[in-house]
């Protein structure tokens, strides 16, 4: 778990826009608003004008070769993987409890001696300077174990690695910096991230921590309070997110955001308080408070002004670790429940004979089949180049990834019924196998929540999906504009629409080089993202402006992006694992899995269309206001009342 409040709208990692501050209308905005717009705008990172996979699927471009053939670890880098992963599943058999753990809401010192022996604290980090050197797969691989066994473990070593000190140093770190604090994370000296404060969620406009600069200039110095840091019961150095003096930027004031490395042992750091969570009982989170914290200049990443794009790029690649590690939960949990409807007869036969059970087995083998691949893909993408445009691709597995983990879980804890509901202990102590489902629940439930909530992911996917046609016909909707810019802008708009739109009505003629019966789902999926691109430019001609403020409707474009990459992902891996079976009962179990995903994806997708036009959005957003003004608080009688 890295942060509890995920990045709101305003702040989340965004593709490409010069001037997408200029184009989005402002006029209506507060100052706050206007001021966590322009924050965000001006700490977007410049992306390839070609575009990534997802982003280009809401523009109706589906770009197959990309994933066919699905990329591949190298044997070398296999083989490394594999040393460290045996090193590491070793070590969690003989010495890690992971109810035991949960129970006492500790892990163990030796536990994290033994985890800093192997290397598991600097697995990125290069030999050079302590580390394994591994590559993003073989991280993700390593999250997938830890995934598995013990959630506390999987926080805690992603939280220090994905958005602790070292991955915003191995994106931005100077020499310097990287020789002085990398050496000390790779050989287990514990690092946390502090954005989050008790009043300010993700809008960095309204930070209240400020670092001011000394006299000489050579210093800063910290004051305010940090919330939900995760680590911080046991880091030695933190990233801190401070507000520092504002610039002028076209003779406007714009506040700005930086990003300091802090040793915990400076003076006027304080843990003020241990937070407590109904899952990761062992998470070591805390509030930090720091009061005249003096830090140097040199302990400043990237530059004065840049700590959002060192927040949201880390996040890009951090956030990976997060549906791996749920792709390690929910193999566990398959494992579990295919050994239980195997086991427990009802009615004179395997309840995995019943059909009720037999389809939540197979959604659970198709699914992670899915969140594997996406996973796996995208991790590949970081490994060709680490600042690879990973944005959407990473938010839609996070999103895709920890919503199926979730279902999985909860299926899981169906099958295994009131085994499912009693703790691991009680089932030791009567004489039944310890499977832990419960525990599972509790840990999995914060998977949706934390490294941006479900609802988050859908807005700034949404607000990417938005960004190209922002850039083209922005400024024609923007009513600050002179209206010669604003006619000039819909000149231009007009002669691109003139030529984009009739394209994504047209069929495409490109071969699909796939050599199997999936070819059909790949074709599909290339014929739906110019279905979404087109659906998507009706949606903005219908409601203009106002497009942005219906998250809901804007969901359902989001969901079905993220089930085309799920299909293409899918279908790609298939096709490569077809090519190393060796049997034909082998290859007709692979394509059976990718053949019922597929079959499962395109249904979903067609309700989500269906419900782009017939739904109940208006209804509940009416009632919702309702509730809010307490017209209906007499729903809420006979209850006993809350103790204020």
């Amino acid at each position: 778990m890295k942060t509890l409040e995920p990045p709101t709208m305003e702040t989340r990692p965004t593709p490409p826009s010069d001037d997408a501050a200029q184009v989005i209308d402002t006029s209506k905005m507060n100052a706050g608003q206007r001021a966590a717009l322009e924050m965000t705008e001006s700490a977007r990172d410049a992306a390839s004008e070609k575009g990534s996979f997802a982003a280009n699927l809401f523009m109706g471009r589906y770009e197959l070769d990309r994933l066919l053939p699905f990329p591949a670890q190298s044997h070398e880098d296999r083989d490394q993987g594999d040393a460290f992963l045996a090193r590491l599943e070793a070590f969690l058999r003989a010495n890690v409890d992971p109810d035991e753990i949960d129970r006492t809401g500790e892990i163990p010192d030796e536990v994290i001696e033994g985890l800093a022996k192997m290397g598991a604290f600097g697995i990125k980090i290069s030999p050079q300077l302590g580390g394994l050197g591994l590559s993003q797969t073989n991280y993700c691989r390593a999250a997938v174990l830890l995934g598995s066994y013990c959630g506390n473990l999987a926080a805690l070593v992603s939280a220090h690695q994905s958005i602790g000190v070292p991955q915003p140093l191995i994106l931005f770190g100077t020499d310097e910096q990287k020789a002085n604090w990398l050496p000390r994370c790779a050989k287990g000296e514990i690092s946390a991230f502090a954005l989050t404060e008790p009043g300010v969620g993700s809008d960095p406009a309204t930070l209240q921590t400020r670092a001011e600069p000394t006299a000489d200039g050579q210093h800063f110095v910290i004051n305010g309070e940090k919330l939900w840091c995760t680590n911080l019961l046991k880091a030695g150095v933190l990233v801190v997110m401070a507000q520092t003096p504002p610039k002028l930027v076209n003779g406007k004031e714009r506040k700005q955001v930086t990003a300091f490395i802090v040793d915990m042992d400076t003076p006027g750091i304080e843990i003020a308080h241990r937070c407590r969570f109904l899952g990761l009982r062992a998470l070591y989170n805390g509030v930090v408070r720091f009061t005249d914290v003096k830090v140097p200049r040199a302990n400043i990443i990237l530059g004065e002004g840049k700590g959002l794009k060192v927040a949201l790029s880390t996040l890009n690649t951090g956030r990976l670790t997060l549906p791996a590690a749920c792709t390690g939960l929910a193999k566990r949990c398959l494992e579990v429940s295919r050994k239980w409807s195997a086991e427990r007869v009802q009615w004179g036969a395997p309840i995995g004979k019943h059909a009720a059970i037999a389809d939540k087995l197979g959604r659970m083998a198709a699914n992670i089949f899915a969140m594997e691949a996406m996973t796996l893909y995208t991790a590949s993408l970081v490994d060709r180049d680490k600042k690879a445009d990973i944005r959407l691709e990473a938010a839609m597995c996070k999103l895709w990834g920890s919503e199926r983990a979730w279902e999985i879980v909860d299926d899981t804890m169906q099958i295994r019924g009131g085994r499912g509901y009693e703790t691991a202990q009680s089932l030791k102590e009567r004489g039944e196998e310890p499977i832990a489902v419960e525990r599972f629940l509790r840990d999995c439930r914060i998977n949706t929540i934390f490294e941006g909530s479900s609802e988050i992911m859908r807005l700034f996917i949404a607000r990417e999906a938005l960004d190209p046609h922002l850039k083209v016909a922005g400024a024609v909707l923007n009513s600050q504009l002179p209206m010669g810019v604003r006619a000039a802008a819909a000149m231009k708009a007009g002669l691109f629409y003139a030529s984009w739109y009739p394209q994504q009505w047209l069929p495409s003629l490109a071969p699909v080089n796939a050599q199997s019966a999936l070819t059909k789902h790949l074709k599909f999926a290339r014929r739906t993202a110019r279905k979404l691109a087109r659906s998507l430019f009706h949606a903005m001609a219908l409601n203009g402006p106002k497009l942005e403020k219906q998250q809901v409707l804007l969901g359902r474009f989001v969901d079905i992006g993220a089930e085309i990459f799920a299909l293409t992902a899918t279908c790609a891996r298939a096709e490569a694992k077809l090519k190393e079976a060796k049997s034909l009962e082998e290859r007709e179990a692979l394509l059976q899995l990718a053949e019922c995903f597929c079959q499962q994806a395109r249904l979903r997708i067609a309700r989500h269309f269906d419900g782009l036009h017939h739904n109940a959005d208006r209804a509940g957003y009416k009632l919702a206001q309702g509730v809010l003004s307490g017209q209906l608080g007499w729903l809420e009688e006979g209850i006993v009342a809350h103790k204020k």
